[in-house]
């Protein structure tokens, strides 16, 4: 027996400080193990063949000589492999056919999984796979997205297609200030540093999958669907993963690899290639977006009109809602939003780092900055005129709304008082400069979730929860709300997370894992540490106490919950070469109690990134030929690099939500969103031309000043 630990004076609020991460020496000395590093005994290699045509039907596999090749195991197609589950429920309640391979003879968009050639080494089943002769019967595809479709249709998906109040038309004849704009995005990738890989193997009727995921949990409930087993029946295991972004969930290669370990009887491994991972992981669909403006003299909104379109796939509705942040930033008389979606024969779009506020707030923030200039009225004062009291779409009050005084933060830092409001002013020899500013909102949420933490008999805690690390600091924030709860020092706590085993918890998506899983782990440590102070002492098995959040978040209060956020950008643009070039960038947010602010400022320093490469540099092309992508590889497909990325401050404002324990939001997500927007005014600013079409590239530079001039 051991006496109860105490909490030592050096523990004291460990949330909020900052604290490097617990699994960092792993990782910089390779320690930690990635999802296809594992070993496995008996392991064999899939590798998937992917469709050559847009769209039709296959006609034959022809596996002879694939087979033949030393090494070979099998070739699993439409015609031999496995009956699985197509109408399982989904994330969402709905099916997602992507991941459901091998089940009929359709191809619906170009790189469609068409068969898994299994082999005793990676090499052998890559070479395999090269051999295989697939037969198509090839049919007309269509992959044009545009507005101007006529097929578009609303979308109700995972949001409300269509919110409406007032008379939209009467107000815009009513305004003395109108503006009236498109706006596109176009297709982008995740482009995570770990491609998507998993292993499989069964075991007496047992699915055990290593896996690189955004929730053990959530992948064991759709495979479990898929294989007709029950959820107990499925372990999900997903220590370590460079990187999510949203893309990994449910796709082709678990499943993939889950069938041929049930065919051989032996563990077998799907590793996705960088071009594999561009057709079979989702994407940010492109979108088209029209936003009219109406406001009196000095900027006050009569009229708020914000319509969205995106791509979708024929085989699984996704609805980039980029109408988000309108819904929620800005109020006016008049107020609609609308969201419609085109299926064409392309991959299902799917979540990517705040989808439908990333693209949403580039249209909506460009306009606001034109309407600014249109009223004589600086753009900050113009946002702050019109904050909304509560939801312009909901009506429910928010809980907590500091974005006023992130602006007034943003720009005291930022030098904004110092700016000259005309356009094309400021010169650094052959630069012309600018700065521009932008809005930032990000819905907050939690997500039931289950916990345990254990008082072992060495002193020390031990926490379990099927959380997801994907390079966020997970592990880490999770250490200092437990040591806190428990009232103890990080250092004697132990997390362990990524296993499904552990019990349901929420995934980390929607910029709510964080919240939701520390929820669950201070209910689970409160609990226990009442025990302790009961019982006094531990016995050897150690005392554990679990926690289900179901109940406590189910009883929350309906309010308006975002993070919010006042981004500002400066870029030098040569208007004889079309470069542009961000020198400097701040953001200042409003999300919640930090918990760690060594992670939480490179989350958010990592979002704004990503601000710069979704301005300047990222597009995804298809050839409307053959419907495949040109360049779907890392130098094909543009990031920002090192030499683009400019000094750039990431900095807080006090905030919590009084209705979490912890006090958390969130801010995965919320770093990105009005970024692009904020880097496009600087580009107006600099140069006097607006750009509506993102990237914001040299040629499209070159193009607007000769157009303009």
């Amino acid at each position: 027996m051991t006496t109860a630990p105490t909490r030592p004076a050096a523990a004291q609020g460990s949330v909020g400080t900052a604290h490097t991460r617990v699994e960092g020496r792993d990782k910089v000395t390779g320690a930690a193990r990635y999802a296809a590093e594992i070993p496995f005994t008996g392991l064999a290699h899939g590798w998937l063949v992917l469709s050559t045509v847009a769209r039709g039907r296959i006609r034959a596999v022809d596996a002879d000589a694939a087979l033949a090749l030393p090494g070979v195991l099998a070739v699993l197609h439409h015609g031999n492999a496995p009956r699985l589950v197509t109408d399982y429920p989904g994330l969402l309640g709905v099916p997602d056919p992507t991941a459901v391979v091998f089940q009929h003879d359709r191809v619906p968009h170009a790189g469609w999984p068409v068969a898994l050639v299994v082999a005793e080494t990676p090499e052998q089943a890559r070479e395999a796979a090269d051999t295989l002769a697939v037969h198509y019967d090839e049919e007309p595809h269509d992959i044009a997205f545009s507005a101007a479709r006529p097929d578009s249709y609303p979308a109700d998906g995972h949001t409300p297609a269509t919110t409406e109040k007032g008379d939209v038309e009467a107000g815009l004849a009513a305004s003395a200030v109108v503006v009236d704009a498109e706006y596109t995005t176009p297709e982008e990738h995740h482009s995570s540093m770990e491609p998507h890989a998993a292993t499989a193997r069964w075991d007496d009727g047992r699915l055990e999958v290593v896996d690189s995921n955004q929730g053990s949990t959530w992948v064991q409930g759709e495979l479990a669907g898929i294989f007709a087993l029950d959820p107990s029946a499925v372990r999900v295991v997903s220590e370590h993963v460079g990187g999510g972004f949203g893309s990994k969930g449910v796709r082709a290669h678990q499943v993939a690899a889950a069938m041929a370990a049930s065919v051989l009887g032996r563990p077998v491994r799907v590793v996705l290639t960088r071009r594999q991972v561009f057709s079979l992981t989702g994407y940010r669909s492109p979108t088209a977006q029209r936003i009219r403006l109406g406001a009196d003299a000095g900027g006050r909104l009569r009229v708020l009109e914000h319509r969205a379109w995106n791509q979708t796939s024929t085989v699984y509705e996704f609805v980039e809602s980029a109408t988000g942040p309108a819904r929620v930033l800005y109020d006016a008389e008049a107020h609609r939003t609308s969201q419609e979606v085109v299926r064409l024969d392309v991959p299902s779009p799917t979540w990517m780092r705040a989808p439908g506020e990333a693209p949403g707030s580039f249209a909506l923030e460009s306009a606001f900055d034109e309407l600014a200039e249109k009223c004589g009225v600086d753009p900050i004062e113009l946002r702050l005129r019109n904050e909304p009291e509560v939801g312009p779409v909901s009506g429910l009050p928010f809980a907590g709304r500091n974005l006023a005084a992130c602006f007034r933060e943003g720009a005291r830092r930022f030098g904004w008082a110092e700016r000259d409001p005309r356009p094309g002013v400021r010169r650094d020899g052959r630069w012309l400069l600018g700065t521009g500013t932008a809005a930032a909102s990000f819905p907050v949420g939690a997500g039931a979730s289950t916990a345990a933490v254990t008082a072992e008999a060495d002193g020390t805690f031990t926490v379990r929860i099927a959380a997801a690390d994907i390079g966020t600091g997970a592990r880490t924030a999770l250490t200092l709300v437990a040591a806190d709860a428990l009232g103890t020092a990080p250092e004697r706590v132990r997390v362990r997370i990524g296993d499904s085993a552990f019990g349901p918890a929420w995934i980390a998506g929607g910029s709510m894992g964080t919240r939701s899983w520390s929820w669950a782990v201070t209910e689970a440590a409160r609990e226990l540490r009442e025990r302790l102070a009961l019982s006094g002492e531990i016995p050897p098995e150690g005392i554990t106490v679990r926690s289900d959040t179901t109940e406590a978040i189910g009883a929350l209060a309906r309010k308006e919950r975002h993070s919010f956020g006042a981004q500002f950008a400066e870029v030098a643009v040569d208007v004889a070469t079309g470069e542009v070039r961000v020198r400097r960038m701040l953001g200042i947010f409003a999300a919640g109690r930090i918990v760690n602010p060594l992670t939480a400022r490179s989350q958010l320093i990592g979002g704004m990134t990503w601000g710069i490469s979704m301005a300047l540099h990222e597009e995804a092309v298809r050839d409307r030929a053959t419907g495949g992508h040109y360049g779907a590889d890392l130098a094909g497909y543009h990031v920002a690099t090192h030499a683009d990325v400019p000094r750039i401050e990431a900095d807080w404002v006090d905030d919590t939500d009084p209705d979490d324990p912890v006090g958390i939001k969130g801010i995965g997500e919320v770093g990105i969103v009005g970024a692009a927007a904020a880097i496009a005014n600087a580009v107006w600013h600099a140069t006097g031309v607006r750009h509506r079409a993102l990237p914001i590239r040299p040629d499209r530079v070159l193009t607007a000043g000769a157009a303009g001039a």
